[in-house]
């Protein structure tokens, strides 16, 4: 699902000069398939896997081209020139989304998408996508892997953050310790996944509220028990469920230097406006 969306070509730089825009790797839909009632796996590969230089990051992102469908414009976009023959509202925008696995040998990568009907770009095209329907993208990005010195992991979010969080739980060594706390609407919507035995994943329904509206994700994280030893914290998902969770580890003393806190998206809020609130106070999670 969704990470924070990044800029796009033509951003303004710390220097006032323009951002020249990073390369675009285009790859081929190969598969889709559906994990969970709202969840789709896009399965992409293709010649421009020649160009995907993958990292040892679990939360690794790419940044997504999406432009308007009637438009008929076919990636990858030179936006420069676009942007002259083009009104603004038409130029092709990025959306940020984690790359969930990556097979080298097989020379494919998945990346999942939540879909909400015709909510938002990258859903209803993920959705409606087809074997040899061509995506283009940056990157792949990333900050986060799992520590094996540390005593214990708590990775947490919801359905954002799944990707990541599933990536990040199947990474671990065998003898890892650690629990998972993942947000979704019911039991309909809990996936499978593979985490070493020593690794519990517990799932919060929120019912039938929307995503971004509850405390049920910071509430189940407030109840653990809470080991004794060095705990790496990865916490990513809806920006105010974010800040609940920021205080709570607060309350336990995790370590600044081992917390990954992130907000995705903002509940109420469009992408567009979400990445300006970041420079407000209102979009700090951390001091």
């Amino acid at each position: 699902m969704t990470a924070p969306t990044g800029s796009t070509s033509g951003a303004p730089t710390r220097q006032g000069g323009p951002r020249r825009p990073r390369p675009q790797i285009v790859l081929e839909v190969l598969a889709t398939s559906w994990v969970s009632p709202h969840l789709v796996r896009v399965r992409l590969g293709g010649d421009g896997m020649a160009d995907f230089t993958n990292n040892e990051f679990t939360d690794r992102y790419v940044k997504i081209w999406f432009a308007k469908p009637e438009l008929d414009l076919a990636p990858p976009y030179d936006v420069d020139a676009l942007r002259e023959r083009l009104d603004p509202a038409d130029l092709p925008v990025t959306r940020t989304y984690t790359v969930r696995r990556v097979d080298p040998d097989h020379n494919w990568l998945e990346i999942d998408f939540v879909v909400h009907g015709d909510e938002g770009l990258a859903g209803p095209w993920a959705r409606d996508a087809k074997r040899g329907d061509l995506l283009a993208f940056s990157g792949p990005g990333g900050a986060y892997r799992p520590d094996p010195e540390v005593d214990w992991h708590l990775l947490v979010g919801d359905e954002s953050a799944q990707p990541a969080v599933t990536a990040a739980v199947e990474a671990l060594p065998a003898g890892a310790v650690g629990v998972a706390v993942l947000e979704v609407g019911g039991p309909e919507e809990e996936v499978v996944i593979s985490a070493p035995n020593g690794v519990h994943v517990q799932w919060v329904h929120r019912g039938g509220s929307l995503p971004g509206t509850t405390s049920v994700l910071a509430d189940a994280v407030a109840a653990l028990p809470w080991p004794d030893g060095r705990v790496q914290v990865f916490a990513h998902g809806e920006r105010e469920s974010m800040k609940a969770l920021r205080e709570v580890f607060k309350q336990r003393g995790v370590d600044r230097q081992a917390l990954s806190l992130s907000g995705y998206w903002a509940y109420g809020r469009s992408e567009d406006r979400f990445q300006a609130e970041k420079r407000e106070p209102i979009g700090q999670i951390l001091d």
